[in-house]
């Protein structure tokens, strides 16, 4: 054998022991004396005290299902028990996580080409206690030394396939959020199925995306506050986080309870790691959406109770910010069915929320909320700051106007039949909702009305302190026979209702918005009737007493009703206010105060026939909108030149109400004779009375 060759063998066989030396004392090595300085070395560079307080240990195995030669090679699975993650010095706790054991293997081969591989990692009775201060401080955020930046990056990748969890305990004291909530988690006796939770079709569906969602393992319960609310709630929820593998998604199922909303969901996270992706069936329940503001941070209307069911599909991670969509619902909010799919978006520099809404059957009683004309016992079940005054008929409670300005939305809404009672005749809806910036538009806000329509522009501005409002109106072809279906006399009424207003105010409230208002009114009524039965009808008891000094117990045919009021500063004030018909001409003057809620109005009549009318003296109507009195003035009757009724002040709001008049199925408007006259300076044909 040649001298070059025993070299090489004794090489060789060198080699050969010392790797079997190095594997000897690797399998045999007592790692428990590495622990003072790995956890002198993790404390440093946390900045917290860490420490494996338990055994350490390295155990090899073998990994068959890696299939092939590699299922030969050892694996080395890391064991510590006992380990502890201490706080920063600003709290007065001293652990913020415990754990009894972890548990992980890694790939050696990846180490070659400098990949830390680890498939798995086992907690085991993980116990966390989580904390943030008012200041923005967190115990769950690390402080790392600066890096060179001229040092070259790691080549080292790491690469955590699943976390494997036991049973835990998690609080959470953040004080940012207003939040406190304590945490359990436990295992279930047995595993529950995915579809046994969300059925067969919608776990099918999940399979369809990717992998079979994995089991049910553990069951959670969770109390404490949530904004400041109470909650309550249990659910369950997979035993293994899939932090690589998409394909993988964590199951989850809840009932929660905050304050009095409910959410039940069940469904899955994909992507745990990076907060990927939610799919879930989702249900929620309370006493108003606007409740759901401090939950889940989106501007709602107020309403009345409320529950919906649909699919919620999450993608948390998209460029332009993370994107809900709240897909395909239905459900109830009052006595309205209520369907549609709306999308929210996380986006710079607001978030905005879009979609369509429809309500195949819409109770009318169930849009007072918006404007807060719902009662204090129904305000008070939904949460309503303001009290409605029992002398005030103006909604008082005040829009959340700072709730605006945090979001944008783009939304329509149709209700497709208004369900009311004979006093409210609306048959349909349709609005298109604009919030920009805290501004918002509804353009137009449309309801069908009795044959006719209702067409309105409103636009609010809620940057302004107090909010600035304008409102223009257009009633157009409103069918007096339908206005009044049950009235015997309006059922072969050819006549219409048609008006204009144009109004403009400030304040956070309906009230106010109104007690500040300047603008106009204007209305116009042809070929109707009156009678006290029909002012019963209508509720209105002043009315009825008026209508009875005047005409007595019978119906009286009207030719026409023609009203101009100028508004300012909340004063309403008459240009023009008369009634024409067969038997007189009845003038009305005076005004309506909005910022206090009183009338103080004078009804003076002028017969057209012999003793047709017998009173002497004019009317009077004033006090409170809400209970106003009525009664004869102690003047004698004035003349019809006098005080507002001159013709020369009638003779431009006359012309302006000329506008307003449109033939009514094929038959001429008997409004227009009178307002011709007036315009024209002349007083209306009458026929005086003789002794």
């Amino acid at each position: 054998m040649t001298r070059t060759r025993k070299a090489f063998i004794w090489t060789l066989a060198s080699l050969v022991v010392l790797l079997a030396a190095l594997v000897v004392i690797i399998a045999f090595f007592d790692w428990n004396r590495i622990k003072p300085s790995l956890n002198a070395k993790v404390s440093e560079e946390l900045h917290r005290p860490f420490a494996i307080n338990g055994n350490l240990a390295v155990i090899w195995q073998r990994e068959p299902e890696e299939g092939g030669w590699r299922a030969w090679v050892p694996w080395p699975h890391v064991v510590a028990q006992d380990l502890s993650l201490g706080n920063p010095d600003w709290s007065k706790k001293p652990q913020m996580v415990t754990l009894k054991r972890v548990e992980l293997r890694i790939s050696p081969l990846a180490l070659l080409a400098q990949r830390l591989v680890i498939p798995r990692i086992d907690l085991t009775e993980p116990n966390a206690d989580l904390q943030r201060l008012a200041d923005g401080r967190a115990n769950w955020t690390f402080k790392f030394d600066p890096k060179d930046p001229n040092a070259e990056p790691s080549n080292w990748v790491v690469d955590i396939g699943a976390i494997g969890f036991d049973k835990g305990h998690v609080i959470l004291d953040d004080q940012n959020l207003k939040t406190q909530l304590d945490l359990i988690i436990d295992p279930l006796g047995k595993p529950i199925p995915f579809s046994d939770i969300v059925g067969d079709k919608a776990a099918k569906t999940a399979a369809e995306k990717g992998a079979a969602p994995q089991d049910y393992a553990f069951a959670l319960k969770v109390k404490g506050q949530y904004h400041g609310q109470t909650l309550a709630g249990e659910g369950k929820v997979g035993g293994l986080l899939a932090l690589q593998d998409a394909s993988r998604p964590l199951p989850l199922q809840a009932q929660v309870k905050i304050a009095d909303t409910r959410v039940e969901l069940a469904g899955t996270l994909t992507d745990p790691l990076n907060l990927g992706a939610l799919d879930l069936r989702l249900k929620l329940a309370g006493t108003s959406l606007g409740n759901l503001y401090p939950l889940i941070g989106v501007t709602l209307p107020d309403t009345p109770p409320y529950e919906t069911d649909g699919h919620l599909i999450a993608k948390l991670q998209e460029a332009g910010g993370a994107v809900f969509r709240y897909e395909e619902f239905n459900g109830k909010i009052g006595q309205s069915d209520i369907h549609g799919s709306l999308v929210y978006v996380a986006s710079q520099p607001r978030p905005k929320l879009s979609g369509s809404l429809v309500s195949n059957q819409l109770l009318f009683a169930d849009l007072a909320p918006l404007i807060g004309a719902d009662s204090n016992a129904e305000q008070k079940a939904r949460g309503g700051e303001s009290k409605q005054p029992t002398d005030k008929v103006l909604p008082v409670e005040e829009f959340k106007t700072e709730r605006w300005r945090v979001m944008d939305a783009d939304v329509e809404f149709t209700g497709k039949r208004i369900v009311h009672s004979e006093k409210l005749p609306f048959n349909d809806l349709y609005t298109h909702l604009i919030l920009t910036d805290g501004v918002l538009s509804l353009e137009p806000l449309r309801f069908g009305v009795a044959g006719g329509n209702l067409d309105a522009q409103i636009r609010l501005n809620g940057r302004t302190e107090p909010l600035e409002g304008r409102a223009k109106l257009t009633a157009r072809k409103f069918k007096l026979k339908q206005l009044f279906p049950t009235f015997e006399l309006m059922k072969t009424s050819f006549g219409e209702l048609n008006g204009d207003a144009d109004i403009t105010g400030r304040g956070n409230s309906v009230a106010k918005l109104l007690g500040t208002a300047n603008g106009n009114l204007k209305l116009l009524i042809n070929d109707g009737a009156i009678s006290r039965e029909l002012m019963e009808l209508a509720g209105l008891n002043v009315g009825n007493y008026v209508v009875g000094k005047i005409f007595g117990d019978k119906e009286v045919k009207i030719n026409c009703a023609a009203a101009d009021f100028d508004i300012q500063a909340g004063l309403a004030t008459t240009r023009l206010f008369v009634f024409d018909t067969e038997n007189a001409i009845v003038y009305i003057d005076g005004t309506a105060n909005m910022a206090t809620e009183q009338l103080d109005l004078t009804i003076t009549p002028e017969s057209k026939g012999w003793r047709v009318i017998s009173l002497r003296s004019p009317l009077y109507v004033r006090g409170k909108f809400i209970k106003p009195d009525a009664g004869v003035k102690a003047v004698p009757l004035m003349l019809r030149g006098a005080g507002m009724v001159a013709l020369g002040v009638l003779a431009a709001p006359a012309a302006g109400l000329l506008a307003l008049i449109a033939p009514s199925a094929g038959e001429p408007n008997q409004c227009a004779p009178l307002l011709e006259q007036m315009k024209a300076g002349k007083a209306p044909v009458t026929v005086k009375p003789t002794r």
